[in-house]
């Protein structure tokens, strides 16, 4: 009997795993692809060497930060450019994203860069928000609500709905506000007001930006946890599916079709039970990169990127990152062209699995064509995003990937398992890093 078996090779069991066996854990790692990283992966993309997907941290708490350090990354994490980014509202507006608010909810709703946003009918409706009770909407149970009842619909649909929902992938209605902005209702109790609330919140925060990446890429954290688990003896197997998970167990199938039961002190999982699981409701991404020789976007038109209200009809992207502009190293790195990213929602089939409990299906980084369908759409979206004419003529490199992740919680897993990455946290890096480490720790400790 091992001492922990750790089922999935993304960020969050590659982390446990390291964690476990740093402290004298005899581990065993299984991840159903022949990669490890999960979806912070690299891809070549004309020429350039680019993160596949997040390509930036949150730094509402040091989990990521400290772990960057402890690998040896510490002098490489950088903050991105200070332009900020813009939103397109649901008619097609765009302006800059308001500089003082709290996932779209502003502390100062007369101010100019929200008016321009929400116009001054929606600027008055938000602040008779100073007027209300300070218990009105303190009990509200999703953020939308929340946010309704404070400071309007205006406010909510134009800037809440493509800030928050842009962020969490999810409809304000659906996010909780003591998972996103803890401590905002009992700051509304205590100022009186919502935007008193963002203030007082927004005044707490560490010092410097919300968001932090790393110079090279994200993927540095997965090559020095890689290099980690060698270090410390990980048993790492690829290409080896679990097909039942329990607290005490992993049934596993290899890539020669052997059946191994893997008995363990603790069992660890990303994913849930396929044999006590139904089928979860999943949100795609596809996400699309152009890589783009053209002089005028060297102005940044609209500074770091772009966030898009999920009914606007003017485009079918829901964001844009303009990572040239983001992240100097990456400008440096690009020598004059840039980097355009652009996130689409993509449906995806209830029967297909994801991760080490199905088959091979790691997201892949695939070419795309400036002249095909996928090319023709993101150059569209680009331009009429950005406000800057691009053809097929300024493309010097364009992939696509596409990915799903379980949107569960740990109730999906069998009685025992501890749970951990999205499966247990939800997406976010810092999340699911933290609540990893965390996991370890109380492993070790017991």
């Amino acid at each position: 009997m091992t001492d922990v078996v750790v089922v999935g090779g993304g960020i969050a069991g590659l982390v446990t795993a390291r964690d476990l066996a740093k402290g004298g854990a005899d581990v065993v790692l299984i991840e159903s692809s022949g990669v490890l990283g999960g979806m912070i992966r690299r891809h070549t993309v004309g020429g350039l060497d680019l993160d596949m997907a997040a390509d930036s941290f949150a730094t509402r708490t040091d989990a990521v930060g400290r772990l960057a350090i402890e690998l040896g990354l510490g002098n490489d994490v950088v903050a991105p450019d200070p332009r900020g980014a813009w939103l397109m509202t649901r008619d097609g507006r765009t302006s800059p994203i308001p500089a003082t608010g709290l996932l779209g909810i502003p502390s100062t709703p007369m101010a100019a860069d929200v008016l321009a946003v929400v116009g001054q009918k929606g600027g008055l409706r938000a602040q008779m928000d100073s007027l209300l009770p300070g218990p009105v909407g303190a009990k509200a149970e999703s953020l939308g609500e929340l946010v309704r009842r404070r400071m309007g619909e205006r406010v909510l649909d134009d800037l809440v709905v493509p800030i928050a929902g842009g962020v969490h992938s999810t409809h304000p209605d659906q996010l909780d506000p003591e998972r996103v902005a803890p401590g905002l209702r009992a700051a509304l109790l205590r100022e009186g007001s919502l935007a008193r609330a963002v203030l007082a919140l927004r005044a707490r925060a560490a010092a410097g930006t919300p968001v932090q990446g790393i110079r090279g890429g994200i993927v540095r954290l997965v090559d020095e946890l890689v290099a980690d688990t060698e270090t410390y003896g990980v048993d790492v197997r690829l290409h080896t599916r679990a097909t039942r998970i329990e607290a005490h167990a992993v049934e596993v199938v290899s890539a020669d079709g052997s059946v191994e039961r893997l008995p363990a002190q603790h069992t660890l999982s990303s994913v849930p039970d396929p044999e006590r699981t139904a089928a979860p409701d999943r949100t795609g991404i596809e996400l699309v990169t152009l890589v783009v020789d053209q002089p005028e976007l060297d102005a940044a038109p609209r500074g770091t990127g772009m966030l898009v209200h999920p009914d606007a009809r003017a485009v079918a992207a829901k964001a844009l990152t303009h990572a040239t502009v983001k992240w100097p190293w990456l400008a440096e790195a690009a020598a004059g062209r840039h980097v355009l990213r652009l996130s689409y929602a993509m449906p995806v089939d209830a029967t297909s699995v994801h991760g080490a409990t199905g088959p091979d299906d790691a997201a892949t980084s695939l070419p795309v064509d400036p002249d095909g369908p996928v090319g023709t759409r993101a150059l569209h979206d680009a331009a009429t995003l950005l406000g800057v004419p691009l053809t097929a003529t300024h493309v010097a490199g364009a992939a696509r990937v596409r990915w799903h992740g379980p949107d569960l919680t740990a109730a999906g897993l069998a009685a025992g398992v501890v749970g951990v990455g999205e499966v247990a946290t939800g997406r976010g890096l810092a999340g699911i890093i933290g609540a990893a480490r965390t996991a370890a720790g109380q492993i070790l400790g017991s």
